[in-house]
């Protein structure tokens, strides 16, 4: 039996968050999944602070680029250059379809970068996708 994974969806949009949500609950894998609405909530949950004390580490991160108080780009650069989290996979799932968000991303060693469909049918299937990959192929580290 494959162990839960623990995704941590960091997305401001409300209905980007219920549609992600429940294209994973939809597909019944054993999954948890918890949301940051801003850049600094996410930080809080993945360093375990404020109202985030003693949770644990999320698995698999999918990051939106353009948030509040700080940017996607800002919790990806964090992130990645501390030792403490930078194996924690991170999936960047943003409306940017931009060369310069797509260099940035990768730059500062985003594992993925995905350009959210915008037709619902679409978004869901690249909701499955990312599940298939990172949820059933890929071994994500304790």
């Amino acid at each position: 039996m494959k162990r839960e994974v623990h995704i941590l969806l960091v997305e401001d949009n409300e209905g980007d968050v219920i549609l992600t949500t429940e294209a994973f609950e939809d597909r019944k894998i054993v999954n948890k999944i918890s949301v940051a609405r801003d850049g600094q909530e996410a930080l809080d949950f993945i360093y375990r602070r404020n109202k985030y004390e003693g949770g644990e580490l999320p698995d698999l991160i999918l990051l939106d680029i353009n948030l509040p108080k700080i940017s996607g780009h800002e919790v990806l650069e964090i992130i990645k250059n501390d030792e403490t989290v930078m194996h924690i996979p991170v999936i960047m799932l943003t409306t940017s379809s931009s060369e310069k968000d797509l260099q940035f991303s990768y730059k500062n060693h985003a594992n993925c970068f995905i350009t959210k469909p915008v037709e619902v049918e679409s978004f869901l299937d690249a909701i499955t996708k990312i599940e298939d990959f990172w949820l059933s192929i890929v071994s994500l580290p304790k």
